[in-house]
């Protein structure tokens, strides 16, 4: 059973930093890709970041030069570095899993999705 765990959020002052992290079991992590979703009240979710079986990296447009995603195979976790935090970057963090695509624009098989981590960027 793919099982998807984040932590890593909280509340932070605008220019602020904060690293969130997404531990996965329960299949070969090395072989899916993996990405981070995020979803503010009234909002449809969105997606943040992505990184392919390959390690090539996605990002949204808004959050471009600020936040970076990473995968440790060694560990089974997925990061993502968020700096200089705007209070627009408050919202629900999700990780991601799935057997193919790559986790940003399209997933192949379904995707997996952890609990979600809040973020809150307030000053």
């Amino acid at each position: 059973q793919v099982l998807l765990v984040e932590s890593g959020g909280g509340s932070v002052q605008p220019g602020g930093s904060l690293r969130l992290s997404c531990a996965a079991s329960g299949y070969t992590y090395s072989r899916y890709c993996m990405g981070w979703f995020r979803q503010a009240p009234g909002k449809e979710r969105e997606r943040v970041a992505g990184i392919d079986i390959d390690g090539t990296t996605r990002y949204a447009d808004a959050v471009k030069g600020r936040f970076t995603i990473s995968k440790d195979n060694a560990k089974d976790t997925l990061d993502l570095q968020m700096n200089s935090l705007k209070p627009e970057d408050t919202s629900m963090y999700y990780c991601v899993a799935a057997r193919g695509g790559d986790c940003y624009t399209h997933f192949l098989g379904p995707p997996y999705w952890g609990q979600g981590t809040q973020v809150t960027v307030s000053s």
